[in-house]
């Protein structure tokens, strides 16, 4: 039976960004509920409501967060009542062959992009029993909710809620973009385009792996100084200066160029930044069906390379608990990334503090 209605933050395509009440069903089989306790806001959220990325159904908001494990169904092993937990969006089948090789950041089973649970259901619903969609199968803008078992990774409980939230999509992004995507090496260039929350987690991957020199490019002075206290070694003025030329002019191209905007304008200008052999990283996701320039000559001459980023080439059950033994041991400067905490009924206030690139990442509190 449904529980009790709690508020939420839910997108619909007729009524756009709303607050409602929704009800939530217990655990099933395989799957925990969770106590959502820090969520935070990023672009992949907005594009939903700026209508970047379409939704022909009501959606609760929501895919970056941690929280404590309430119940569990039947068959879940890996977890307990009194666990704290990462969510992970990308809640890979572990049966496809892109699971079975290794490579679950790719799997073709999951439902999750499809804002659903395994199953093909939600386990929302409003106040009238109609059905409410989880985004990317978490629906995480809300007080309590269902997932599968693989999209919650149990972490050490003196992770901070709100760290553990940005391990959940930005943090695994950026540096899994670095480690797993690239592969960057230490020695290595790099330029990073855009220092939010994914691209300044770039610029901490990079300095994890000793790259050098680190080049970070943003619109905002304060954003730019930031990147700087998370190893950047040069910053630069996206508007005042070519950044291609830049590169070209200094380093003879960088090894690599990381995009954490998804700006098809701007994609196309990475492959210029690079040094023969180099590669172009697209990080930051564009809206549906938008395109970008490349030169295909200078990519073939050049052994130039463009390579796509999902979730940070990340297995989350793998990465995030790397990720929070790094910031635990003092490796990762993740505190300097959160910006402000808004309760979960300022979420319009929340997306309008993304849109004008305030601070560090928001992170919203049930």
């Amino acid at each position: 039976m449904p529980s009790k209605l709690s508020p939420a933050v839910v997108f619909d395509p007729e009524s756009g960004l709303t607050s409602r009440e929704v009800s939530l069903r217990p655990a099933g089989p395989g799957e925990v509920e969770i106590d959502v306790r820090a969520a935070g806001v990023c672009h992949s959220d907005l594009h939903v409501v700026t209508g970047d990325w379409p939704s022909d159904r009501p959606l609760v908001l929501g895919h970056e967060a941690a929280g404590v494990v309430t119940s569990v169904g039947t068959g879940v092993t890996s977890l307990k009542a009194g666990d704290h937990v990462v969510l992970s969006w990308f809640a890979p089948c572990r049966r496809c062959r892109k699971c079975v090789a290794g490579t679950a950041w790719l799997c073709t089973g999951t439902r999750a992009v499809a804002n659903m649970l395994p199953d093909g259901t939600t386990a929302f619903a409003d106040d009238r029993g109609e059905p409410v969609w989880p985004y990317l199968g978490l629906g995480a803008f809300t007080e309590r909710l269902v997932v599968p078992e693989v999209a919650a990774v149990k972490v050490p409980d003196e992770l901070p809620f709100s760290i553990g939230a940005l391990l959940g999509c930005a943090v695994t992004t950026g540096i899994g973009a670095v480690v797993n995507t690239a592969g960057v090496r230490p020695g290595e260039s790099a330029v990073v385009i855009g220092t939010g929350g994914v691209g300044l987690s770039v610029v901490m991957g990079l300095r994890l792996v000793g790259a050098d020199p680190v080049i970070a490019v943003d619109l905002s002075a304060d954003r730019l100084a930031t990147a700087r206290r998370f190893g950047a070694t040069h910053t630069l003025d996206g508007a005042a200066t070519d950044v291609a030329a830049w590169c070209q002019d200094e380093f003879g191209g960088v090894d690599y160029a990381f995009e954490a905007i998804g700006s098809p304008k701007v994609i196309g200008t990475l492959p210029a930044m690079l040094t023969s052999g180099g590669a172009a990283v697209l990080v930051g996701m564009a809206a549906t069906g938008a395109t970008a320039a490349f030169d295909p000559f200078d990519l073939a001459d050049q052994g130039k390379r463009i390579l796509g980023c999902n979730y940070g080439s990340s297995i989350g059950e793998i990465d995030i608990p790397k990720l929070a033994r790094l910031y635990l041991a003092g490796r990762l400067p993740l505190d300097d990334l959160v910006g402000r905490t808004r309760p979960l009924s300022e979420a319009a206030a929340a997306f309008d503090d993304l849109r004008s690139n305030t601070g560090g990442r928001t992170i919203l509190e049930p």
